[in-house]
């Protein structure tokens, strides 16, 4: 017998609707933002800000991009920071293509999967130094700097060297999710001289100062990326990693290089999907979308039984593949093009049975084979679709003395257990990726710039915005206001993905009679305060001229332009 979970015990949620405001739409818990000019949308509005300002000095998009990063880097330190990696998307008005830049970085290339078996290790640790790898951001910066950038980096950087040396106002939503995320990472060393300043983490409206984040953004601003990967930096952390029982050195850093890739698409409803290939998770989107597009998603309707399902089903196909297939490129031959055909979303599609939830799903049988996003775009029609994270909220907790931020811990979605897995642990190598930028576009041009937040859920938001837009007819606000749906089976891409058919979490705004049609069909569902990510977007209107952005209204973020 399926079960329902109420995971919010007492707690009372209602999800806001429009029916108290003059205009708008059902879900739209504001109205978007039209600009001119220029437009950014991030996960925090002093760093919106200090995008809008660096667009306005002449800067182009990836100039607010990258300033808006580092902004976010002092002032969301749990999501994201130059101890992290980086993905993105620049739509290139001149050239009039989009071009893809993985800024990930690799396993340290002295630790190797026979240590860490002989550890007695099944798993990748969670926290500490054998989960890091190498971060990719800082260079990220650069390669995007050098192709699409137009003001120095000293000044690109300067209004968050500031807030870093002044301080700045820690938002609610931030300050919660540090708090309650710092108590497994105090004992790692610089943590608490870092975060915990004052013998607690910043609260709610407390000004937060990070010196040592100031002087590593003034370094890296005086003497480019060299210095963060064979300068002082890098060779503070290399310091910091021998005496804390850590791998990473400073060869690893010395040898980091980013990749630029072509990203690859689906057409959905006439519209062009883009996603960066693999070692990130940006081709289940494209493999839900093509499995989805078999079904008259529009007629089923928001909300209802048979879409929920469709999508639910959609996604434990994709996840499966996701859980098989999705690795380093430099190690495997993942078969990209045969995932994404429609010839294959057909095949996975029969496999759907219309009225009943499936325990489990095969993988495909081929040949071959947390985090902030924002994004922004400027006066001359570039637009950046970026994303960036310490993987967990607070990364590895391990932060190098006196540099301010924390090295990541992405290193622990390697597969430990399997020597012959696509994403098995291996020195010098990418883990598979969580983070994923996105951009739609339409018959050639530049539509909508977006990503959305939160491991697993960034694929599975990511369809239910675009089915939201283009099925749906939502407003660009709406679209990531409306209530979603997150499925869950295993966390790790290290084999199957479902346990006995997984759980669905809800929102609250789903009709209840819908929810018991869902458990007859045999879905477990939880109404949860889990993660549901957290959506950016900048959509062009080539009629108008004009900008519209729009800013997760779960996250504490703002959407601005001029």
């Amino acid at each position: 017998m399926k079960k329902i979970l109420f995971a919010l015990c007492s707690i009372s949620v209602v999800f806001s609707y429009a029916q108290d405001r003059v205009t708008g739409k059902t879900f739209a818990t504001r109205s978007e933002i039209i600009a001119p000019n220029g437009m950014a949308a991030t996960s925090q509005p002093l760093a919106t800000q200090v995008a809008i300002d660096i667009l306005k000095k002449g800067g182009s998009a990836v100039d607010a991009a990258i300033a808006a990063n580092a902004a976010l880097g002092l002032m969301e330190p749990q999501m994201c920071g130059i101890g992290g990696d980086l993905f993105a998307i620049v739509w290139d008005a001149k050239t009039q293509k989009l071009y893809g830049l993985n800024a990930s970085g690799r396993s340290p290339k002295s630790l190797t999967r026979e240590y860490l078996v002989e550890k007695g290790m099944t798993r990748m640790p969670y926290l500490g130094p054998l989960a890091i790898s190498t971060p990719g951001c800082v260079d990220g910066w650069f390669e995007l700097h050098k192709k699409f950038g137009k003001l120095k980096m000293e000044e690109i950087l300067k209004p968050t060297i500031d807030y870093a040396k002044n301080g700045f106002p820690m938002s609610e939503l931030i300050a919660y999710e540090i708090e309650d995320n710092a108590p497994a990472r105090e004992k790692f060393a610089g943590f608490k001289e870092t975060f915990m300043p004052n013998g607690h983490t910043p609260r709610k409206g407390e000004m937060f100062k990070n010196p040592g984040l100031a002087k590593s953004y003034e370094l890296i601003a005086k003497k480019g990326r060299d210095e963060f990967y064979k300068g002082e930096i890098a060779r503070t952390i290399d310091a910091y990693m021998k005496a804390n029982g850590g791998f990473l050195s400073y060869d690893d850093l010395a040898s980091h290089q980013s990749e630029w890739v072509e990203p690859v698409s689906t057409n959905y409803r006439g519209y062009d999907v883009w996603e960066l290939p693999p070692n990130g998770q940006g081709i289940a989107t494209l493999q839900m979308l093509n499995i989805l597009e078999g079904y008259d998603v529009k007629k089923m309707g928001f909300g209802s039984k048979e879409y929920i399902h469709a999508f639910i089903e959609a996604k434990k196909l994709a996840y499966e593949d996701r859980a098989k297939f999705y690795a380093d490129m430099s190690f495997n031959k993942v078969p990209v093009t045969q995932l994404i055909s429609k010839e294959y979303a057909t095949k996975r599609r029969a496999l759907i049975d219309p009225n009943a939830a499936a325990k489990s799903y095969p993988a495909g049988d081929l040949e071959g084979g947390d985090t902030i996003y924002l994004t922004t775009a400027d006066k001359d029609g570039n637009m950046v679709s970026l994303i960036q994270s310490n993987y967990a909220l607070l990364g590895s907790g391990m932060v190098p003395t006196g540099l301010g931020f924390i090295l990541q811990n992405r290193g622990n979605l390697f597969n430990l257990s399997d020597a012959n897995h696509f994403n098995v642990y291996a020195p010098g190598k990418r883990p598979f990726h969580t983070i994923i930028p996105a951009f739609i576009t339409k018959d050639g041009k530049p539509f909508i710039s977006f990503g959305l937040m939160s491991g697993a859920m960034q694929p599975q938001g990511q369809v239910q915005v675009i089915v939201n837009l283009i099925d749906f007819e939502m407003g660009l606000q709406e679209a990531g206001d409306a209530p979603r749906v997150r499925h869950a089976g295993s966390s790790q891409p290290t084999g199957t993905n479902m346990s006995n058919g997984g759980v669905c979490s809800f929102e609250s705004g789903f009709d209840y009679e819908i929810i018991r049609e869902l458990l007859k069909m045999g879905h477990d569902i939880e109404y949860s305060v889990n993660a549901y990510g957290g959506y950016q977007a900048i959509k062009w209107d080539e009629k108008n001229k004009v900008y519209y952005g729009a800013s997760e209204s779960r996250k504490d973020g703002q959407a601005a332009g001029y």
